[in-house]
């Protein structure tokens, strides 16, 4: 066999473990050489390089040993065989592997197969099973290690895998493995995954970030060089054996912080940290920590809110470090001071730990440092389902179909974006869904991680309302098309079946003088407003011919002159009567909202609200009552007690809730009342006092909302919104 493809492995072998070790490395290769035989990865290199790579990272970046090895390179091995191979042969497999690298190396990689079966594909429920995955194989946390060392090296191999999978695994691997990586402490595996998986899901920030570091990296260097040289002075003086590296913060991390905190490149101040390494012996460790911490804040001005002593009381992953920033030069800069063991426990996790306290890398003896991962593990159980619920920085959710296909949509984004993203005829005719299995309205949010299903009804189109919770701009775009073509439809129709109407009416009237009046008589601003009623069934033709009868006869005009007249009648009687009373004052009594104060109330029979035309009543009991010009006891009261009737108005300041009275009648389809109560209550944003409605035969239910209005001026806004909904036919004021 030939060895030297695998030269690096085994130099690492050499360095790191005994010859005993090494022979059991090669008889490794051989044995997966032979077994996996022709099988080649994506970019048809041999399927043996993977395992290879994984053993790699787990001897040099997770500081793992002899079985961890052999486990990296036999697991495609075992994987494979798991898959394929029938219970009698597969087991004859395992028990060859038990018999040549013993019984761990066994348990190890079954473990990593099952993972491996786990079809990881959704969310939520990922993170659950992961989790439980994780503590079940809590006997040997040696597997979920080795994982992490297999997802890094499929992420820097990402480039050969088909372009379907990028997003899928780099979306694991930020919210699920990087985690896992950050929980036990191994940082810099952590920010690797995170980098990586941003450079597929986000290429374009991520390119900006990297031109952005490369340009800012001379002034950087000089930078650093300037603010070490006292304090390497210093330290060189002191006699204290130390280097020192700089370290740029990751790529994710500056991404982060840009979008956390709305600011450019520029606007992160911490993009690098410093990091002073101390040689020493372990009892001179805090000493000397704090003796280079003070060497620091004789030269610089520290931030006090930014000291972090992980030294006196270590975090619960084994780090350890004492972190400060200070001022220099107008700017901060993070400085890490830490030995040369906490730098190790800092960059391997639990692993670097327990090897530095003396633990050897043998079965028995790993038992200490193998029960305090399973602790941390069982820890996170929590925090990982929290990471799902918690909104991510960038402002976007990743969100997935049934299949485990994934969608990138804006934060706040509904069930009905989601349809659109997937296709506009899915979400023009969206009725529905699921989400997490669970029933869900096209209005629901998603979050990020949801699982969403979506149902349709070939009946179902898309409808204005749909603009109001609509995030994605693909959707709103698809709304309004469908929308405006609805429209242009409903004007050409309503235009046809009113010219149609008009002749069999034989009535003396152009289409266009008769579509002036309807629109004025109903305050809309377009005449195709009005076709559009006539095409929805909302205004229907018995209506419209009696009011154009009435246009035509002159009745309504008259009707509006005669009450113009009365009320002008009745302004010059009260002038007059005020003129023989000159006692009595000659201003109208002014109504405001502090009602309470004066003895006036609203009458009920009429219930007047600001903006109407008003006259004050004074009656014997009750002080003065406010009723409308136009209330059914009005021309009763003028006639009877002129003498008890005074002018009034109102003030143009007041504020107030006045409730008024709306008739409703409307087809009696499934929801109506709902449809109602949501363009009163979230589109106008008032109050609703009481409704109540009744089936009214025809097919049709009629019935009352009581609701608080400032004034007049929202009425007409009420009644034309109330309208607009599809089924509504009748709406008007009754008081």
């Amino acid at each position: 066999m030939d060895f030297s493809r695998y030269e690096n492995l085994r130099s690492l072998v050499r360095t790191n473990f005994s010859e005993q070790t090494q022979r059991l490395v090669d008889e490794a290769l051989e044995y997966a050489e032979a077994k996996l035989g022709s099988l080649t990865r994506y970019d048809g290199s041999p399927l043996i390089g993977h395992g290879v790579a994984v053993a790699e990272i787990v001897i040099s970046e997770v500081g793992l040993g002899r079985n961890s090895t052999l486990s990296s390179i036999l697991h495609d091995v075992v994987r494979i065989a798991h898959k394929q191979l029938p219970a009698e042969e597969f087991l004859a497999l395992t028990a060859d592997i038990r018999n040549r690298f013993g019984e761990q190396v066994v348990g190890i990689t079954m473990g990593l197969s099952n993972i491996s079966e786990l079809k990881l594909k959704v969310a939520k429920e990922q993170a659950d099973n992961f989790r439980d995955l994780i503590v079940s194989y809590s006997e040997d946390p040696r597997v979920i290690l080795i994982k992490l060392a297999d997802r890094l090296e499929v992420m820097r191999s990402l480039e050969m895998f088909p372009r379907e999978k990028w997003r899928k695994k780099s979306w694991e691997s930020m919210n699920l493995y990087a985690q896992i990586a950050h929980k036990l402490g191994l940082y810099a595996i952590k920010s690797e995954l995170e980098d990586i998986a941003l450079k597929y899901l986000e290429p374009k920030d991520y390119e900006h970030i990297v031109t952005k570091l490369e340009e800012s990296a001379e002034e950087r260097r000089a930078f650093i060089a300037r603010f070490l040289v006292p304090i390497e002075q210093r330290l060189n003086r002191l006699g204290i054996r130390y280097h020192i590296k700089s370290r740029t913060k990751s790529i994710f991390s500056i991404w982060n912080k840009m979008h956390k905190q709305h600011v450019p490149f520029e606007g992160v101040y911490d993009i690098f940290a410093i990091r002073i390494i101390i040689d020493c012996t372990p009892e001179q460790e805090k000493p000397l920590c704090w003796t280079a911490y003070s060497v620091v804040t004789d030269f610089y001005t520290p931030n006090p809110n930014r000291m972090r002593d992980w030294i006196s009381i270590p975090k619960s992953n084994g780090y350890e470090s004492l972190h400060t920033t200070v001022s220099a030069e107008g700017r901060w800069v993070e400085v890490q001071i830490r030995t040369e063991r906490m730098d190790a426990v800092a960059e391997r996790g639990i692993a670097a730990h327990w090897r530095y306290k003396g633990v050897g890398q043998g079965a028995q003896t790993s038992e200490q440092w193998l029960s305090r991962l399973r602790e941390l593990m069982e820890d996170t159980t929590h925090s990982l389902a929290q990471r799902f619920d918690a909104k991510p920085a960038s402002g976007e959710i990743f969100v997935f179909t049934p299949n485990g296909d994934l969608r990138k949509l804006p934060e706040g984004a509904t069930l009905l974006d989601f349809a659109f993203d997937i296709h506009t005829s899915l979400g023009s005719t969206c009725v529905g869904g699921k989400v997490n299995n669970r029933a869900a309205a096209i209005r629901e949010p998603l979050h990020n991680g949801d699982i969403v299903e979506i149902q349709t009804q070939k009946n179902q189109t898309p409808k204005s309302d749909w603009l109001s919770f609509v995030v994605t701009s693909k959707a709103r775009n698809k709304i309004k098309s469908f929308l405006r073509e609805e429209q242009a439809k409903h004007t050409r129709m309503g235009r046809e079946e009113l010219e149609r109407k008009l002749k069999n009416w034989k009535m003396a009237l152009s289409i266009d003088e008769a579509v002036a009046y309807l629109a004025r008589h109903f305050k809309l601003r377009l005449g195709s407003e009005v076709y559009g009623l006539i095409a929805t069934q909302k205004l229907d033709f018995g209506t419209i011919k009696e009011l154009l009868a009435r246009h035509l006869s002159g009745e309504a005009a008259e009707e509006r002159r005669a009450a113009a007249a009365e009320i002008e009648r009745q302004k010059a009687a009260q002038h007059s009567a005020a003129a023989q009373q000159p006692s009595a004052s000659q201003d109208a009594l002014v109504i405001d909202d502090d009602i309470s104060k004066i003895q006036y109330k609203l009458a009920k029979c009429c219930n007047p609200i600001k903006g109407d035309e008003v006259f004050g009543f004074i009656t014997i009991n009750s002080g003065i009552t406010i009723h409308r010009t136009d209330c059914p006891n009005a021309r009763r009261m003028r006639e009877n007690y002129p003498y008890r009737v005074i002018e009034a108005r109102w003030r143009q300041s007041a504020e107030g809730a006045f409730r008024v009275s709306i008739r409703i009648v409307a087809a009696d389809t499934t929801g109506m009342a709902n449809h109602i109560t949501e363009v009163i209550i979230r589109d106008l944003k008032l109050n609703i006092r009481s409704i109540n409605f009744a089936a009214a035969g025809n097919g049709c239910i009629a019935g009352t909302v009581s609701v608080e209005v400032p004034g007049t001026g929202v009425v007409d806004t009420l009644i034309h919104q109330i309208l607009r909904i599809k089924g509504v036919q009748r709406a008007y004021r009754i008081n």
